[in-house]
């Protein structure tokens, strides 16, 4: 890379946003940062503004909008507050990559004004793919941009495609760790509890990412992203249990041959590569070593007790806006979970409870995905109560 590169991150202080921040203070001749922005974390966010000096500043919190620009009153740093405000800085023209790291549904919007601004994705939000995976390859042609998939499991599959342009793709295999739960029974997941949930084996993440992970929607969530980043059909998306997380993702081609992207889990490096496509730039990562990990295994996965990852296929089948409706009706339930509301296994009965009253829309407008979203999240929240 020789031209440094304006980048917004959106999403700064949650697990993808801070290990983005270290990708891009390791490299201040390649990166310019322009834009960061927070939920609720304003204390992180005035911390982070302060030490990396961006352009803007965007609190989604309307209420603590006064804080956080009193704290950055001295410094030459445009702080802004609120939904709409996300979506006008990443129009900038000081902006040439955005880096969309919010969780669920709120990253949609965003991403629809990056992209209609011209500006290259790396994505990090799979449900804007999961709930609107039509209308973004839409834009993304009309607009002309390039979509990077930071998630590690689909940077794996993006990873082994170079080269590849004229060979059609038999099926990709989408790893799964199995999270904290792996091997559990139904019946043994009915006494499970919010802070086993939390304690993910193998990697870092938010809370919300971390629950999804343990009841496998997360994977399911992937499988949905996954058609729409590499056109791919249901049966075309294959999903095995990897528990030592080094096999990040295998693409299998016509021919049988298999290629697989292996390292560390380090969401670092799927951050970088998404950011410096097509370079690879020297790093400091630690080394996977095979003699540390003599044995790497694969299991199918329980689509039986762990209902969710079956949701998401069905869903996908189901096509048109039944997917949004999925993805709203997982946050409203997971949401539930963390306050101690509903119980582990309760979280797939309202997805699908969701899924069964919605009705399905063939192809919607965004306006549909919006309506969608709403109708799902008052639907979950009735059967909540």
């Amino acid at each position: 890379m020789k031209k440094q590169r304006g980048v917004a991150i959106l999403g700064s202080t949650g697990s993808i946003g801070t290990q983005a921040l270290e990708v891009l203070e390791t490299y201040p001749e390649l990166f310019d940062l322009q834009v960061i922005t927070a939920g609720k974390n304003a204390d992180l966010l005035m911390e982070q503004a302060l030490k990396f000096k961006p352009n803007m500043v965007v609190i989604g919190d309307e209420t603590q909008y006064i804080k956080v620009k009193k704290a950055l009153w001295n410094e030459n740093i445009h702080v802004y507050c609120g939904a709409d405000a996300l979506c006008q800085v990443v129009q900038s023209t000081e902006v040439d990559v955005v880096l969309t790291a919010l969780v669920g549904y709120s990253g949609l919007k965003p991403t629809i004004a990056a992209i209609e601004a011209g500006k290259d994705i790396a994505l990090a939000n799979k449900e804007t793919l999961v709930v609107a995976g039509r209308l973004i390859n839409e834009l993304i042609k009309k607009h002309r941009v390039n979509l990077y998939p930071v998630d590690s499991e689909h940077s794996a599959i993006f990873q082994c495609l170079p080269g590849e342009h004229l060979n059609a793709i038999e099926k990709i295999y989408l790893t799964a760790s199995g999270g904290p739960f792996r091997g559990f029974s139904t019946a043994q997941l009915q006494q499970v509890t919010k802070a086993q949930a939390l304690k993910h084996p193998n990697w870092s993440m938010g809370a919300k990412i971390t629950i999804d992970s343990a009841t496998m929607m997360n994977k399911g969530l992937e499988v949905i992203e996954a058609k729409w980043l590499f056109d791919l059909t249901a049966d075309q998306i294959d999903v095995v249990v990897h528990p030592q997380s080094i096999v990040h993702s295998l693409v299998q081609f016509e021919d049988g041959s298999m290629k697989a992207q292996m390292g560390l889990p380090d969401m670092k490096l799927p951050i970088q590569y998404a950011l410096t496509y097509p370079y690879r730039l020297k790093t400091k990562f630690p080394r996977f070593d095979f003699l540390d990990h003599p044995q790497l295994t694969f299991e199918k996965p329980d689509r039986e007790a762990f209902k969710n990852l079956d949701l998401a296929y069905r869903a996908m089948e189901m096509d048109g806006n039944i997917p949004c409706a999925l993805n709203a009706a997982n946050e409203i339930a997971v949401q539930a979970f963390l306050e101690d509301r509903i119980h582990f296994l309760e979280i797939a009965k309202i997805n699908e409870w969701v899924m069964e009253k919605t009705s399905v829309i063939s192809k919607p407008t965004l306006e549909a995905y919006v309506t969608t979203d709403a109708e799902a999240r008052r639907l979950a929240q009735g059967f909540i109560e």
